[in-house]
């Protein structure tokens, strides 16, 4: 079982929520002083953490992780079971947050590395429309699958983010994925950094708040 979610209460009045799911190995600790210090102040912050599993990538050993990971080429062989049953949790998740008196258009979900592909594939899973998405450093998984899997408006806002240095997740297979989701997806940005490398900034931080304004004002 995972360990319990990081939770924010909101400072004011509680009327949106994001959901920031970490990178592979990290926990729900590892992005929560952050989100808390972009988010505003009716917004309740969710950052949980990944179940413990053997990932294919790092040779069998166990560690936080959403769904397993062989490989990180474009093209390569993905965990479709592993990534349907992880986005699945993320429903849930949403779900509980519709059942407290959110709705979903006040609900941004985001993530890093392997929770950004997460967030991704779960906004666009979900059959309603989400305030938006914030990947960092990620990709669209199971990309041959969609717009047939496609279950949101394309309305719905996306933006990524991604290190030209990435030495991790190679920023071209972010740019691929970009235009992938451009091709079915009204409103998704690419945001590139210049020098970074497979993790944040001041200017995405930046970025990522701007986002929260725009898409998820306080009421």
């Amino acid at each position: 079982m995972a360990a319990a979610p990081v939770i924010i209460q909101s400072a004011a009045k509680h009327t949106s929520t994001l959901i920031f799911l970490h990178g592979l190995g990290d926990t729900g600790h590892g992005w929560a002083t952050t989100m808390g210090m972009i988010r505003t102040p009716d917004m309740k912050v969710i950052c949980p953490t990944a179940p413990t599993m053997p990932v294919t990538l790092n040779a069998g050993f166990r560690m936080p992780s959403w769904f397993d990971l062989k490989t990180l080429d474009i093209g390569g062989p993905e965990d479709e079971e592993g990534i349907k049953k992880a986005a699945k949790n993320v429903h849930e998740m949403i779900q509980g947050e519709i059942r407290a008196g959110i709705s979903a258009n006040r609900i941004l979900l985001g993530g890093f590395s392997q929770g950004g592909a997460l967030a991704l594939y779960a906004a666009l899973t979900f059959t309603e429309p989400l305030a938006g998405v914030m990947a960092l450093s990620c990709w669209l998984p199971l990309h041959k699958n969609f717009p047939g899997i496609l279950k949101c408006p394309d309305s719905v806002p996306i933006l990524q983010c991604h290190g030209d240095c990435d030495p991790v997740v190679p920023y071209k297979f972010g740019q691929l994925s970009s235009s992938v989701l451009k091709t079915f997806m009204k409103h998704s940005q690419f945001q590139s950094y210049r020098g970074l490398s497979h993790s944040s900034s001041d200017a995405e931080v930046e970025d990522m708040k701007k986002f929260i304004e725009k898409h998820v004002p306080r009421q």
